[in-house]
C-alpha cells in the first residue's frame, strides 16, 4: 500500500477528528483550585475524584451561564462561587486560616470589555468574596476595599454575610497547628462557634492537603462570551499562618488577576503572590499577547520569568478565539476547561495534557 501523501493524511486527519475539535468555540471557560506540590501520591483515590467532581461541578456552573447566552463576567462568578462553598479548595469555606486563627478572604474580577476591575481583601465575614469584588467593580468608584470596611460594604449591597465560623474546616485548622508547630510559634485558641473535631469528621476524612497547596492554594476563572467579551477572577484566602494582614497577588489588578479585549486575553494566576506581585504576571502575559505571542507561549513565558526569581505557581489564560492555555511550573494545579465546541476536561498533574 502506498503512503498517504502529508496533505491527504492532514485532511483525513481532520476529517476523523471529533465534530467538536474543528469548530471555533462561541464561548469558552477555563478554571483552576490552586497550583503547587501536588503530586499522585500526595493524594488517596478518594481525594483525587473529589476533586475532579468539584472541578467539574464549577464548570458546569460557568458553561452554563455561557450557554444560555450570559455574559463571560457572570459565568466567572458563578464557577468561582461554587468553588468558595467547597471546602476543598482555599477559598471561601475552604480558606486557611492566618496566624492569629482567622479567615481573612481576598478576590478581584476584572472585565476586558472596559477595564473596569474590583477587588476585596481581608474579609472575615461575606461569604463569597467574589461577589463582593463584583459588587465593588459596579456599584463603588473604587477598584480595591479591604478589612471591615469591605466587608461592611458588601454587606449594605445586599451580598451574604455569614459567622466567621462558616469559614471554618477542620483539615485547613490542622494544617495551621502544623505548620506553627514546625516554626515554633503559639498556637491561637480555636475559634469561637467552631465544631467540634467530632462534628467535622466527614470533611476531615478527605485527609491533609498537600503542604505546598496549603501555601498556594486559590481558586480562578476566565472567559470568553458570545458577545466576545473576555473576563476574569480569582478568589483566596491566602497563605496559612499569614500575620500583619498580609495580602498576596489575588486582589492586585495586574498581578493575580487581568483581562483586556484590546491584548486578547484574560488571566488568573495562583502561587507565591510576592513573586507574582514583583512580576507583574497577569498584565505581563497580556502585554505578550498583544505583541502577539499565542496564549500558551506568553503563559508559559511569564511562568518562567516569575521562577526566575523564586515564584512558584500556575495561571490559567483565555485568549479572545477561545483557546485556553495552562501553565505552572510546580508539580499541579487543579484545573480545568469547557466551550461550546468541546466537551469539559480536568486535571491535576503538570503531565496531564493541557
Amino acid at each position: 500500500m502506498r503512503p498517504l501523501l502529508p496533505a491527504t493524511a492532514a485532511l483525513l486527519s481532520a476529517l476523523c477528528a471529533p465534530a467538536w475539535a474543528q469548530e471555533a468555540p462561541r464561548w469558552s471557560l477555563a478554571i483552576h483550585g490552586g497550583a503547587g506540590v501536588i503530586e499522585r501520591d500526595s493524594l488517596t483515590p478518594e481525594q483525587d475524584a473529589a476533586y475532579r467532581a468539584a472541578l467539574n461541578t464549577a464548570l458546569g456552573a460557568g458553561s452554563a451561564v455561557l450557554a444560555r447566552g450570559g455574559s463571560a463576567m457572570d459565568a466567572v462568578e458563578a464557577a468561582i462561587r461554587v468553588m468558595e462553598d467547597d471546602p476543598l479548595f482555599n477559598a471561601g469555606r475552604g480558606a486557611v486560616f492566618t496566624a492569629e486563627g482567622r479567615n481573612e478572604l481576598d478576590a478581584a474580577v476584572m472585565d476586558g470589555s472596559d477595564l473596569a476591575a474590583g477587588a476585596v481583601a481581608g474579609l472575615t465575614t461575606t461569604r463569597h468574596p467574589i461577589t463582593a469584588a463584583r459588587a465593588v467593580k459596579q456599584r463603588s468608584p473604587h477598584v480595591m476595599l479591604i478589612g471591615q470596611g469591605a466587608d461592611s460594604f458588601a454587606a449594605s449591597q445586599g451580598v451574604e454575610q455569614v459567622d466567621p465560623a462558616f469559614f471554618f474546616t477542620e483539615r485547613r485548622w490542622r494544617g495551621l497547628v502544623e505548620t506553627l508547630t514546625e516554626s515554633g510559634q503559639p498556637i491561637p485558641s480555636r475559634p469561637t462557634g467552631a465544631p467540634s473535631p467530632e462534628q467535622t469528621a466527614p470533611t476531615a476524612s478527605l485527609g491533609e492537603p498537600p503542604l505546598n497547596e496549603r501555601k498556594f492554594g486559590t481558586v480562578g476563572a476566565v472567559a470568553l462570551d458570545s458577545q466576545g467579551r473576555l473576563a476574569a477572577g480569582t478568589s483566596t484566602g491566602g497563605m496559612t499562618a499569614k500575620r500583619w494582614g498580609r495580602v498576596g497577588d489575588v486582589p492586585v489588578i495586574g498581578a493575580g488577576t487581568y483581562a483586556s479585549n484590546a491584548d486578547g486575553c484574560a488571566v488568573s494566576a495562583t502561587g507565591s503572590g510576592e513573586y507574582f506581585i514583583r512580576s507583574t504576571v497577569a498584565r505581563d502575559i497580556c502585554h505578550r499577547t498583544a505583541g502577539g505571542a499565542s496564549v500558551q507561549a506568553a503563559a508559559d513565558a511569564e511562568i518562567a520569568e516569575a521562577g526566575s526569581i523564586g515564584g512558584d505557581g500556575g495561571v490559567i489564560v483565555m485568549g479572545a478565539d477561545g483557546v485556553a492555555a495552562f501553565a505552572m511550573n510546580t508539580s499541579g494545579m487543579y484545573r480545568g476547561s469547557v466551550a461550546s465546541s468541546r466537551p469539559p476536561v480536568v486535571a491535576i498533574y503538570a503531565d496531564e495534557a493541557r
